[in-house]
């Protein structure tokens, strides 16, 4: 059986993360889904992403982004071929008891955070396909959080399996109180 695993924070997590999650599972019999910034102290500031360590770019906690996850994953068909687990990129010493090493790690390069992950990830003995992103056509969680937090029309930014938990999620906790 082939492995594959896609990083992010999905911070919600959005058709883009869907379509690499895809990508991988056309290659792979199975794929991971490592969610990153599992919890607040696994946060640190990067020199090439000076938000992903702020609390106003992680306003969902592990758990939350698992079940949006599991959510999108079924949505699409993909729930018994995808596992979802916490992935903290500040800790490569522990990585193995996560990600298999022979797991191919999908990344998707829009710019130097990416490059950067990649690479670490590669010298944490990963395999890696880095999949060149147009910078013009991405679609940004900040975008989405942005719209959460406005109350704008979310809903056709997020998989449609998610919407609903989403939905519930931000009732019981604002978005303007998630920070």
């Amino acid at each position: 059986m082939t492995t594959g695993c896609v990083t992010g924070r999905f911070q919600p997590v959005h058709d883009q993360h869907l379509e690499l999650i895809g990508i991988a599972l056309a290659e792979c019999d199975h794929v991971i889904v490592a969610v990153t910034n599992p919890d607040p102290d696994a946060r640190h500031e990067e020199s090439t992403s000076a938000h992903r360590h702020t609390p106003a770019a992680n306003p969902f906690t592990y758990y939350e982004r698992s079940r949006l996850l599991t959510a999108a994953l079924a949505g699409a068909g993909w729930a018994g071929r995808t596992t979802v687990v916490p992935f903290d990129l500040t800790r490569p010493a522990v990585w193995a008891a996560y990600v298999p090493p022979d797991a191919r790690q999908y990344v998707r390069a829009y710019d130097g955070w990416e490059r950067q992950k990649a690479a670490a990830l590669e010298a944490g003995g990963y395999r890696v396909t880095v999949l060149r992103g147009d910078p013009a056509a991405k679609r940004s969680a900040t975008d989405v959080r942005a719209l959460l937090a406005s109350g704008a029309q979310w809903r056709d930014a997020v998989p449609a399996g998610v919407a609903p938990l989403l939905a519930e999620l931000l009732a019981a906790t604002p978005m303007a109180t998630r920070r």
